[in-house]
C-alpha cells in the first residue's frame, strides 16, 4: 500500500511538472535585460513572469538577459515585464516601483540605472506608450498609473543585447559548458536577427550590413553542435566579426580584446572580454590565464 502510495504521489508530480513546462502555442521568443543579483532574484522573476500555458521567462543570473516566451495570441513581452516590475525587477522597458524594489531583499537589491523625469502629460492616463530604443517605463504601484523616463541604462546602443550575449557564450566556453554555449548561441542568432538598424548612423548601418550575416552564420554554427571544440572554432571567427563591428559601434564600457597565442596550433585566437584578467574560451581550465589584452575599446 505504502509503495502504491508513493508511486501515485510520483505520478502526481510528474504531471503538474509536465503540465506546468509545456510548450507555449504560438511561441515567440524575445530577450531583455532584466537587473537582479542573485539565485533569489532569478526565481522572483521567473515566478512573476510565469503563466500557464501563456508566459514563462529564463533569466541568466550572469548576463542579467531574461529570455520571455509567450502566446503571441494572448499576450505580449511588455505585458511580462511590467509583472516582473510590479515585482521589483528593472528592464530595459519597465522600471520598478520604488517602496517594491526598497522591500526587496538585501541581497537583491541591484544597482538600479538612473532616471530622468519627463514634464508630465507625455503619456495619458491608464495608457500604456510602447518606449524608444533609450526610454525606459516606470510603474506606480499606487494608481496603476505608467510614466515614461529617459534612461541611460543602454544608452542608445543598437547593439547592446548582442554584446551581452556574446560575452555570456564567451563565459560558456571558459566554462567549457557546451549545452549553455548552444544555448546562448541560439539567443545570439536571434538578437543578431532583431538588431533595430534604423537607429543606426550611416557609419555604424555600413559596418552592420558588412558583418551581420557573418555573425549569424557563426552564432548558427555553435549552437547546431554538441562539440566543444568545434564549437570554440566557430567563436574564433565569432570573435574576429565582432570586434570589426565593435571598433564602429563602440561599448558602453571598456572592453578588452585578448589573444592567445598557443590557440589553433600556435596561429593564435582573439576573443572580446569585459574583464581584464585572462579567462580564456578556447582552453577553458585547461590553460584558463593563457593569453593577453592587445587592445581597449571604449
Amino acid at each position: 500500500m505504502k509503495l502504491l502510495k508513493n508511486i501515485t504521489m510520483s505520478l502526481t508530480a510528474l504531471f503538474i511538472f509536465s503540465s506546468c513546462t509545456a510548450q507555449i502555442p504560438n511561441a515567440k521568443t524575445e530577450v531583455v535585460m532584466v537587473y537582479g543579483n542573485c539565485g533569489m532574484c532569478e526565481k522572483t522573476i521567473e515566478k512573476a513572469a510565469f503563466k500557464k500555458g501563456e508566459a514563462k521567462v529564463d533569466w541568466d543570473q550572469d548576463t542579467k538577459m531574461a529570455q520571455i516566451t509567450f502566446d503571441a495570441s494572448k499576450t505580449n513581452a511588455d505585458a511580462v515585464l511590467q509583472r516582473i516590475a510590479a515585482a521589483g525587477y528593472d528592464s530595459e522597458k519597465f522600471t520598478a516601483p520604488d517602496d517594491v524594489y526598497a522591500n526587496l531583499h538585501g541581497c537583491c537589491q541591484y544597482e538600479r540605472p538612473k532616471k530622468i523625469e519627463v514634464p508630465a502629460g507625455t503619456i495619458e492616463s491608464g495608457v500604456i506608450e510602447k518606449p524608444g530604443p533609450a526610454t525606459a517605463v516606470a510603474i506606480s504601484s499606487n494608481e496603476g498609473m505608467v510614466k515614461k523616463h529617459a534612461s541611460t541604462q543602454s544608452n542608445g546602443n543598437p547593439l547592446s543585447e548582442v554584446y551581452s550575449v556574446y560575452f555570456a557564450l564567451k563565459n560558456a566556453l571558459v566554462a567549457s559548458d557546451v549545452s549553455t554555449a548552444a544555448m546562448q548561441a541560439k539567443i545570439l542568432f536571434d538578437a543578431v536577427a532583431n538588431v533595430k538598424m534604423e537607429v543606426m548612423n550611416a557609419t555604424q548601418h555600413t559596418a552592420w550590413m558588412k558583418y551581420e550575416q557573418k555573425l549569424s552564420a557563426d552564432a548558427e554554427k555553435i549552437k547546431n553542435t554538441q562539440k566543444i571544440k568545434q564549437q570554440r572554432e566557430y567563436f574564433a571567427s565569432l570573435s574576429k566579426n565582432m570586434y570589426e563591428v565593435m571598433k564602429v559601434v563602440k561599448p558602453e564600457t571598456p572592453v578588452y580584446y585578448d589573444h592567445c597565442p598557443m590557440y589553433n596550433d600556435g596561429k593564435g585566437g582573439n576573443w572580446l572580454s569585459t574583464e581584464k584578467a585572462i579567462k580564456n574560451p578556447y582552453y577553458g581550465n585547461q590553460m584558463l590565464t593563457c593569453g593577453s589584452v592587445t587592445e581597449t575599446l571604449n
